[in-house]
């Protein structure tokens, strides 16, 4: 089996996180729930993570950091915690879901919102950030890295633009935490939105928010946070601001052991071994008859993507090629809407939907070179 959905979900994780997660399952116990080992060891653990995760995005403290179930809790979170009626948002037809409905719906309760157009490769143009601000713009909320055509924004220039403006930038970092660079500092970050199951390594179920000292996020669920239990409000430091219940101390556990993976093998290495699959399988589909494929490989732009090739194959329903090459090539990819019905519109791939292939630094050149050889086969048929 070749696995390429790794915008999805990431498949093969270190062997760390497996045996992390089964010892916290037999051994650890709730965290700020209990002055005994078992609650303490989690509890060290659960800072320790904390820890590395603000290092990892260059946050003031670790207590900035609260963890949730993934980058979809965190930017609802974010986004019903953040932003009230009269209210005016920035985003961008890049978005996933996880950004598009939860702003769909506080725009039915009254906050205003403008969203920037895609051209035919899927790029956003700078300058309309400005051109759409209002008097009572609030924030701009978009994506590092497109999770269908793999092209990336440029955090610098958006921060600085909001910076200039007076305004939030609200960051949503699913497909590029743990491979890209992201400092919440030097590039004016206030809200960074992760989930820990993709370029993390980690479990499934987890995920965090990472906020800027200073900024509230009104809680999107109260209850238990293991201090100051007779408030009747939730308590107003971080993070027990943001966190209610029992954490997902087994998932975290295995975070942890993939960010101190990550942290050793360095981000950088993992990086340029993704774009260099990415580009050995762009290169070797691109000119396949019949095949096209989306998103910005601009010389410029192909040594900043993230390691995504999404691509149609003449007018075959996408599903129809996923589905080929699974059953008869085992190799896994991912095919229709991908969640991001307006990147779909940029693209004209509504009908069709696409297939992407999404690279690991654990796939091989012989693996990219079967997929390649996939594809150019179902071409001719």
């Amino acid at each position: 089996m070749i696995y390429l959905d790794n915008a999805a979900t990431s498949l093969q994780k270190p062997e760390e996180v497996g045996k992390a997660v089964a010892d916290a399952i037999l051994h650890m116990g709730n965290p700020g729930r209990g002055i005994h080992g078992a609650s303490l060891d989690a509890a060290r653990m659960i800072y320790d993570t904390r820890s590395l995760i603000s290092r990892l995005f260059h946050a003031k403290s670790p207590s900035q950091v609260a963890f949730t179930a993934n980058s979809t809790e965190s930017l609802n979170l974010a986004v019903e915690g953040i932003f009230r009626p009269g209210d005016h948002v920035i985003t961008t037809m890049m978005e996933h879901n996880s950004v598009l409905r939860p702003l769909y719906r506080m725009e039915e309760k009254g906050v205003e919102l403008t969203i920037l157009p895609a051209d035919k490769r899927g790029c956003i143009n700078y300058e309309d950030f400005e051109s759409a601000y209002k008097s009572n713009t609030r924030a701009v909320v978009c994506t590092h890295a497109s999770n269908l055509t793999g092209n990336v924004n440029d955090l610098e220039k958006i921060g600085k633009i909001c910076k200039k403006l007076g305004i939030l930038f609200l960051l949503d970092a699913s497909q590029t935490a743990g491979v890209f660079d992201i400092d919440m500092e030097e590039m004016g970050i206030d809200v960074v939105c992760f989930t820990g199951h993709k370029g993390l390594l980690g479990p499934q179920g987890t995920g965090g928010i990472c906020v800027r000292e200073g900024l509230d996020i009104q809680p999107l669920i109260v209850g238990g946070s293991g201090v100051q239990s007779f408030l009747r409000t939730q308590p107003v430091q971080m993070p027990e601001r943001l966190e209610a219940g029992t954490l997902n101390c087994h998932g975290l556990a295995g975070l942890h052991a993939a960010l101190l993976y990550i942290g050793q093998t360095g981000m950088e290495f993992i990086r340029k071994r993704e774009r260099c699959l990415m580009r050995q399988f762009y290169e070797g589909v691109k000119d396949i008859p019949g095949v096209m494929v989306y998103g910005d490989f601009s010389l410029e732009s192909l040594e900043k993507r993230s390691p995504v090739v999404t691509l149609n194959i003449g007018d075959y329903d996408s599903g129809e090629i996923a589905d080929e090459l699974a059953v008869s090539y085992e190799i896994y990819a991912r095919a229709g809407a991908h969640c991001a019905p307006l990147m779909h519109q940029a693209l004209g791939t509504e009908r069709q939907g696409a297939v992407r292939f999404s690279m690991s630094h654990f796939n091989t050149e012989e693996e990219i070179d079967q997929a390649v050889k996939a594809v150019r086969e179902l071409s001719r048929h």
